[in-house]
């Protein structure tokens, strides 16, 4: 079982920028889509932004498109998120999390596709 280790989160002002990290158990990691999803108090989850196995590709929610970046390193088991420009709604839990299926993308939108999640790291942006 794959287990998920997020850090990084932390207050923040209006503009200002955060890197969020996930450290991944296991010697699969490799194989599969992670993903960054966050909820806000009194909303449900939402994607935030994706990346396939071998990081040829990314994908990202309306609202962080060019102001965030996901990036990972197979190699450390790791997977990021760069966020820029960071807005009071913003402010949210984050949550890392790792696709159900090997070598797979489709869904990736669908936190019902992924099948194992970190704890969460609370991200603060003040105005």
């Amino acid at each position: 079982q794959v287990q998920l280790v997020e850090s990084g989160g932390g207050l923040v002002q209006v503009g200002g920028s955060l890197r969020l990290s996930c450290a991944a158990s296991g010697r699969t990691f490799n194989r599969y889509v992670m993903g960054w999803f966050r909820q806000a108090p009194g909303k449900e989850r939402e994607f935030v932004a994706a990346i396939t196995w071998g990081a040829g590709s990314t994908y990202y929610g309306d609202s962080v498109k060019g102001r965030f970046t996901i990036s990972r390193d197979n190699a450390k088991n790791g997977v990021y998120l760069q966020m820029n420009s960071l807005k009071p709604e913003d402010t949210a839990v984050y949550y890392c999390a790792k696709y159900r299926r090997p070598f797979s993308i489709t869904s990736y939108q669908n936190q019902v596709e992924y099948d194992a999640w970190g704890q969460g790291t609370q991200v603060t942006v003040s105005s």
